[in-house]
């Protein structure tokens, strides 16, 4: 199915920064990632993730604490 030659298409590398994030990340698509991904690819998408996720979850306060009258 995978070429195990091929680097990790865009989808595969943010499944995977998605999947170490939340420390569920298989060895295998870790071992593909040791192996044939580029560093910068994984930073750029886990720093991005980070702050999406970051506010996201400051949206999700700000969203409660409006609803209950703070």
């Amino acid at each position: 199915m995978n070429d195990p030659q091929k680097p990790p298409s865009f989808w595969q590398v943010l499944h995977s920064v998605m999947a170490a994030a939340f420390g569920v990340q298989s060895s295998k698509n870790r071992a593909r990632d040791f192996t044939h991904g580029k560093p910068g690819q994984f930073l750029l998408l886990g720093l991005l993730f980070t702050g999406v996720f970051a506010l996201t979850l400051f949206a999700i306060v700000k969203l409660v604490l409006h609803f209950a009258g703070g």
